[in-house]
């Protein structure tokens, strides 16, 4: 099975990751793992005034902040994964990966780094739910 995992650094993400370990039948050695990190685009006007690079930068340092700790957790539980991150909307790039990926399954955590992060189910996790046409088991 290909499952792509949502990953915004937050505890929520922590208790998706964990649970997908502990349950073999769904992330066993041959199934493969997408983590993906979407960075939150900055203001074209912060950007012309930085510059391109200098945002760039910034979205690496994040990315590897959330990512890098996933990697290590995942090999040291010998799962077959691959990371990235992109910048743009959490939801409509989680969309698009789950079809140029063909991934069976997304697993997210319900709440986030989002606006409504508080809200009974997290703004993004409303919308790959309402939107994505494979299955998405959500993570609380």
């Amino acid at each position: 099975m290909k499952i792509l995992l949502a990953a915004d650094g937050s505890k929520y993400t922590k208790k998706a990751l964990a649970f997908l370990v502990t349950h073999e039948t769904l992330c066993g050695p041959e199934d493969e793992l997408v983590v993906l990190n979407v960075q939150l685009a900055v203001p074209p006007r912060v950007k012309t005034m930085l510059g391109s690079a200098a945002v760039r930068d910034y979205h690496q340092d994040e990315a590897t902040k959330v990512l890098d700790p996933i990697e290590r957790f995942l090999k040291r539980h010998k799962v077959p994964h691959r990371a990235s991150w992109v910048v743009g909307s959490p939801s409509a790039e989680l969309l698009a990966a789950a079809n140029r990926e063909k991934v069976h399954l997304i697993v997210m955590g319900t709440h986030g780094h989002g606006l409504i992060g508080r809200a009974l189910m997290g703004s993004v996790a409303q919308r790959v739910v309402t939107e994505c046409n494979v299955p998405v088991l959500l993570v609380k």
